[in-house]
């Protein structure tokens, strides 16, 4: 595309401006650039004129001191006029109708202003409203070469957006971008300026003069565009600088509008806006006379710019800089299709390893093993040297990797610095120091987080990877030590080429890399969710039958109970009433048969008793241990059995939460197993207890938990062999013949596991054979302890 450069002729508008009235610009300190506000300078550039109005009628509140050279008119003449005085009534309800709506639709606006000589200048009228809410009137003069009608450039357009589309990469679209903003600009130089992921910028696309010097492939500190900056460039898709020597015409207002005086005009969105001084200075130390800065925005980030150099004055009209704004949204919206493109084989290649990776996944019952079971795949599916997969911990390492302690160590830090569970970094040492000592095969991170909770990770690794990095210029800017300590620091005069050794650094990950990561963990979380479904439906259908069988429990032995008292009874009247005639064979079968009622009617007890246990409400309270135990030591006490027998208490007992009726029952029926199982002349029990260590609270998981402590039962007695220690808590499981060591049903330690469960604590045993056992169970205790 080809049209005339706007030239200033040598009677523009630059010449023309009165600048005695003009103040100096504040010199502003530079080592606080990124607090400068540069969005209300309160000044414009002078070029053009800015209004203020107020609502509805369109008084003027706030004008440029440059009014006279622009419109003919003084600000002073100007202040406090309707708006109406000076333009047509047809303008006026242009600007009414679109107060409520989008300004877009009809600026520019064409606009012809009258002077105090009764004469008229035309203008491209540009309206909106500012962020903090008043509407500003922008005028900027049409010069002789402008032409207003621009439907002309419609052949152009379209012929620009077949190539556009027709570009097969970013490259490529970069630099026929270039070109065509050249060609409608005249700007000797076009550059397009691409963020990376630190805020430091390269060329990667560059159009100039055959005698400039070549800006192409250097990278600008981020400190170059504060990050105010970069915020207007994405509020304001162009930013143009006709005359870098021009000298600002601050904004005068009402004497009589304080309202809208009150407070600093907000102009972020205001083209006339007058620029840091910090920027003009270092555009002219590049050696640029005027520019115009189009953004280039991706998913509402700045991606980059289209920076447009001029070594003369320059000014680029209204309709012009609207061609180059649509040049720069199409390249928007095309970005993410082009870099789609780049790299395409091995963003297929990648995609391949993934597709295969979940779909053996998608199978497996366990991902831990289906991960390392080919070490090559896991590294080749982000482009990795080396990988570690963490679950719990257990670490299993794969490739080149840092030594597990190390590894240890990072794990401990790693778990805040994630993002959506996913932690990318190629520079773990300016983020992880520990890091310095391993970035020969650990300077590039990406982690994934399959489950904090649990610790579940994957990390894959890779190595520093030494760049050289040509500058524009030395980033080190210089600095200077002001007298009150503070240090002043300056636009850096050369931007000739300046290499750097880059080191510490690994190969940057690229998106299709880490969205084979984030792919990879949603694969893994699908398993887990399908096994967690597969498990809270064995866990209904368990809890189902669990109920069903507690009830079938008790009714079934509810109901036994009364035929079975009948047996019985009828059993003792036929010995009662016919002994004497029975011969003694008989008789022994009556009194066999009672017995194996009364056993019979004892199982039913404890089995009616263990199927309440599961039924009935727990009566929670603190518990002081030593007054149960006094409790528990009395009744024992009463047993002639129990004569010779000792408890000891090693230390007094702490209080617990429980239900004091079962709690007597746990110890009761453990003290009284332990001297039941004794075949010592002198039986004893020892009773102790400690506190369990309270778990650390997880990110994930804030909820308090509960503190338990252990209570240990310890005897001299028989002991237990090993290979029963497994099944002693079984419902009627007893390791010895019925009429041994006082008979029993083999239903107490199953009603004490159940009383402990109940209570959330957990019961284990530990035994020498023939020396004694020890039963350690937990309980829950108060926050106090």
């Amino acid at each position: 595309m080809s049209l005339p450069a706007m030239q200033p002729t040598q009677n523009n508008i630059y010449s023309s401006v009165n600048y005695n009235a003009i103040s100096e610009i504040e010199a502003v300190d530079l080592t606080n650039c990124d607090r400068e506000p540069i969005h209300i300078p309160q000044s414009i550039q002078p070029h053009g004129l800015l209004v203020v109005l107020t609502e509805p009628d369109f008084k003027i509140a706030q004008v440029s001191a440059n009014s006279l050279e622009i419109v003919g008119i003084a600000a002073e003449d100007l202040l406090d006029c309707p708006l109406a005085d000076f333009i047509s009534s047809d303008r006026l309800e242009d600007i009414s109708k679109c107060l409520d709506r989008s300004f877009e639709h009809i600026n520019p606006l064409a606009i012809s202003f009258a002077t105090a000589e009764d004469a008229t200048r035309n203008f491209n009228g540009i309206v909106h409203r500012a962020i903090s809410g008043e509407i500003i009137l922008e005028l900027e003069p049409i010069t002789n070469s402008t032409d207003r009608e621009f439907f002309h450039f419609y052949h152009q357009i379209k012929k620009t957006l077949t190539k556009i589309q027709a570009a097969q990469n970013l490259g490529e679209l970069c630099d026929l971008i270039v070109r065509e903003i050249r060609d409608i600009t005249g700007c000797d130089r076009v550059m397009i300026y691409r963020f990376n992921e630190s805020g430091d910028g390269n060329i990667i696309a560059e159009v100039k003069q055959p005698d400039q010097e070549s800006f192409l492939g250097l990278r600008y500190p981020d400190s170059d565009i504060p990050k105010q900056a970069k915020e207007l460039y994405k509020l304001n898709w162009l930013r143009l600088i006709p005359n870098m020597d021009y000298r600002p015409s601050p904004l005068i207002p009402s004497s009589q509008i304080k309202e809208i005086a009150a407070h600093p005009l907000d102009m972020s969105h205001c083209c006339l806006r007058s620029v840091s001084p910090i920027h003009i200075e270092y555009l002219k130390n590049m050696g640029v006379a005027a520019s115009l800065t189009i953004s280039l925005i991706q998913k509402q980030n700045l991606w980059g710019l289209i920076a447009c150099h001029h070594n003369n004055p320059i000014f680029i009209p209204y309709e012009i800089r609207t061609v180059c704004e649509f040049l720069g949204q199409l390249m928007s919206t095309e970005l993410a299709n082009k870099e789609a493109n780049e790299n395409l084989d091995y963003k297929l290649q990648l995609k391949n390893i993934q597709s295969q990776f979940v779909e053996r996944l998608s199978k497996a019952n366990n991902f831990v093993q289906e991960l390392i079971a080919e070490p090559e795949t896991l590294l080749n599916l982000v482009g990795a040297q080396g990988a570690a997969v963490c679950e719990g911990d257990d670490i299993t390492m794969i490739g080149q990797t840092p030594q597990l302690d190390w590894l240890k160590s990072l794990l401990s830090w790693l778990p805040k610095q994630f993002k959506q569970d996913i932690f990318v970094t190629d520079n773990l040492p300016s983020l992880y120091p520990s890091a310095d000592d391993c970035q020969a095969v650990a300077a590039g991170l990406l982690a994934m987080a399959i489950s904090k909770i649990q610790h579940r990770y994957v990390l894959w690794f890779r190595p520093e990877l030494p760049q050289t990095v040509t500058w524009a210029g030395n980033p080190d800017k210089p600095k200077r030590l002001e007298s009150d300590g503070t240090m002043t620091i300056f636009p850096r005069k050369s931007f000739e080429a300046w290499q750097e050794i880059v080191t510490g650094r690994s190969q940057p990950w690229l998106d299709c890399e880490i969205a084979g990561a984030i792919e990879l963990r949603q694969a893994i979380v699908d398993i887990a969710i399908r096994q967690a479904e597969d498990l809270a439906h064995i866990n209904l259908e368990l809890e189902r039958s669990n109920s069903e069988l507690d009830a079938f429990a008790y009714i079934a032995s509810h109901d036994l109970k009364e035929p079975l008292r009948g047996i019985h009874n009828y059993a003792t009247f036929l010995l009662e009433d016919y002994g004497s005639i029975l011969q003694d064979d008989g008789a022994d079968k009556l009194n066999t048969l009672v017995r194996l009622t009364k056993r019979m009617e004892a199982l039913i007890d404890s089995l009616l008793k263990f199927s309440r246990l599961g039924r009935q409400e727990l009566q929670m309270s603190p518990i002081a241990l030593d007054p149960l135990l006094g409790n528990v030591s009395e009744l024992l006490a009463m047993n002639p059995q129990w004569q010779n027998c000792e408890i000891r208490k090693i230390r007094s007992l702490p209080t617990v939460l429980g239900d004091r009726i079962l709690l007597e029952e746990i110890f009761t029926n453990l003290i009284s197993n332990a001297f039941k199982y004794n075949d010592q002349p002198r039986k004893w029990v020892e009773i102790d207890w400690q506190i369990v260590p309270k778990p650390e609270h997880s990110e994930e998981n804030q909820e308090p938990t509960p503190r338990f402590v252990t209570i240990l039962i310890r005897d001299n007695g028989i002991g237990i062999r090993d290979k029963h220690l497994e099944t002693v808590f079984r419902i009627f499981k007893r390791l010895h013949a019925p009429s041994k060591y006082g008979g029993g049903t083999g239903a107490g330690l199953t009603i004490v596991k159940k009383i402990i469960e109940r209570h959330g604590g957990t019961i284990k045993v530990q035994s020498i054979y023939g020396q004694g056992t020890t039963f350690l169970f937990t309980l829950p205790i108060q926050e106090s302890l």
